[in-house]
This record gives structure tokens, sequence and C-alpha cells, in this order.
């Protein structure tokens, strides 16, 4: 499944539940660079983590 990952979109990191969710700061091929709250920018390979979109009720 392909997921709209453009600047803003709210996702969840299934391997990282502690992160909770994190916002989209950049997506560039499969490099997607996400803001979490207590660990700051992290930069994500999508080819090998499927990232999820945080369900509507979480996002701000």
């Amino acid at each position: 499944m392909s997921l709209n990952l453009a600047p803003g979109a709210i996702v969840r990191h299934p391997d990282q539940p502690e992160w909770e969710s994190a916002m989209v700061q950049s997506a560039i091929g499969n490099r997607v660079t996400v803001n979490v709250e207590h660990a700051g920018k992290q930069t994500i390979d999508t080819s090998v983590v499927a990232l999820e979109l945080a369900p509507l009720d979480s996002r701000g």
C-alpha cells in the first residue's frame, strides 16, 4: 500500500511504539525524515520499515 507521506502527515513506526506518532518533514524516494516529539528528527528507509498513517483521532 502506498501512503501519502507528504510533509505534515502523521505516521507511526511499527517497531517504535514509544514514539507514538511522528510528523513527516520530508519524503524523497524511500527516505522519509520525521520529527518525533521525544526523539527528535529521524530518517527512515521505507524500503525497510513500513510506516503507518496515524489514526485520525491522534492527528492534531
